[in-house]
Order: C-alpha cells, then sequence, then structure tokens
C-alpha cells in the first residue's frame, strides 16, 4: 500500500496514495500504524483525499483502528473524505463513531485539542 507519511510535533499525518482502499489495504495501514501507540508522538491525522471508493469491512476496519488508538489515550482523526466514501460511512453508521473533520487542519486542532484534554485530566 502506498501512503505519504508527514511527521509533525504532536502527530503524523497518514495520507494513502491509494483510490480504492480495501480490507486488505486498511488492515495493512493497521499493522503500519499501531506501532505509533508506543512512539513519542503517538498522534494519528488520516487524510483520506485521495481515496474514492472504500468497501464496507474496510470501513470496519478503520472504525475499529481509530478506537484502537481511544482505548490507548492517543489521538486518531480521519479529514479530507470523499463525498462517497463518506456517505457509505454514513449509511453503516460508523461516522456517529469515528472522529472525522472536513479538513486537515481541523484534524490538526482536534489533535492538539484532545493532548490538552489528556494533560488536564491526567493531573486529577
Amino acid at each position: 500500500m502506498n501512503v505519504k507519511l508527514d511527521t509533525k510535533e504532536k502527530f503524523t499525518v497518514i495520507s494513502p496514495n491509494e483510490v480504492t482502499l480495501t480490507a486488505i489495504m486498511t488492515e495493512e495501514l493497521s499493522k503500519l500504524l499501531l506501532p505509533y501507540k508506543q512512539k513519542d508522538t503517538p498522534h494519528i491525522v488520516l487524510n483520506m483525499q485521495a481515496v474514492e471508493i472504500i468497501d464496507e469491512k474496510g470501513g470496519e476496519n478503520l472504525a475499529n483502528l481509530q478506537q484502537n488508538f481511544y482505548e490507548h489515550n492517543c489521538s486518531f482523526v480521519i479529514c479530507s473524505l470523499q463525498p462517497v466514501v463518506e456517505k457509505l460511512l454514513d449509511k453503516m453508521e460508523l461516522l456517529e463513531v469515528m472522529n472525522v473533520t472536513l479538513t486537515e487542519s481541523e484534524a490538526w486542532d482536534i489533535v492538539q485539542m484532545e493532548e490538552i484534554e489528556r494533560e488536564l485530566l491526567g493531573d486529577e
């Protein structure tokens, strides 16, 4: 699977360079991303701008991957969904449980807000 990695100070932006994202490809993506939970900057922004087609199992895999990150106090925000992909995820009722934003900039803001929230809650 062809992806672009862009490491920032607080998170890493992962951009699949694929038009179609299948279940097998999202499993590969999971294998690539899960080790990030152990890094100093474990937070992920998944930029889906290039992805025009995703199958149902692929959508489920993304939702499960995102949930896995949140269970380990790591942010995972998906941004720039194409309308067809967004429609499928909405039809599957996955958008309700996923952290999705319109733009990468908004995703960065969410990661930073969640980091502040974790720091504040960690002090209590």
